[in-house]
């Protein structure tokens, strides 16, 4: 079952004070962004956040989830509700996570 596009958006807003929130559609399901860092999944309707020690640390009770078949261990958010504690998680985490690479130019250059 992919993700119905009213939750992913609801998602979004939720951490939208935590900076340039942004997601995109990978194999019927989302992968979210902050700043340039894909720091989340959403996969059937389920937010899951990349561990970091920081992240882990702002959670009372950690409940991990495998998002799809393959994918390593993430922490999975059920209550998103609180948004000023979904923004500080996404920045705490976001800040331990390295940039994305480069891409690399296409033509051997």
């Amino acid at each position: 079952m992919a993700s119905s596009m009213d939750y992913v958006l609801y998602v979004c807003e939720q951490m939208s004070l935590a900076g340039s929130i942004t997601y995109k559609k990978m194999f019927g399901d989302y992968a979210v962004y902050c700043d340039g860092k894909c720091f989340a999944l959403i996969c059937d309707n389920q937010l899951f956040i990349s561990p970091t020690e920081a992240g882990l640390g702002l959670l009372p009770e950690v409940t991990m989830g495998i998002p799809y078949d393959g994918a390593k261990p993430r922490i999975l958010l059920e209550d998103i509700e609180d948004r000023d504690f979904m923004c500080r998680l996404v920045q705490e985490t976001c800040a331990q996570l390295p940039m994305p690479k480069p891409k690399k130019k296409k033509g051997g250059q």
